[in-house]
């Protein structure tokens, strides 16, 4: 038999064992619909999306900064960063 190198690069990838990561959706909502809370929906922080509606209607819409900001938050962090932070310690703002 022939000497085989053990190429890593083109061997089967295993799949992740933590559940998908929802940066890039809930980041797009947040810069796109931030006052309407949907990026708070998907990842599961139902009361905190239904106090960024209030606050939207309240403020006549200015309060959806609050969505942007948080979008733009969540899309410069890394993966793990996010993961950590937002779905594993629940952190609702910011």
């Amino acid at each position: 038999m022939e000497n085989e190198k053990n190429e890593t690069w083109n061997q089967p990838q295993t799949p992740q064992t933590r559940p998908e990561n929802k940066k890039v959706v809930a980041g797009i909502l947040g810069i796109l619909l931030g006052g309407l809370g949907i990026h708070k929906f998907i990842l599961g922080y139902t009361n905190e999306g239904i106090i960024q509606i209030v606050i939207s209607v309240v403020t006549c819409g200015i309060g959806s900064v609050i969505g942007l900001i948080e979008g733009i938050i969540y899309l410069t962090k890394t993966d793990e960063e996010f993961y950590q932070m937002y779905q594993v310690n629940k952190k609702a703002w910011f």
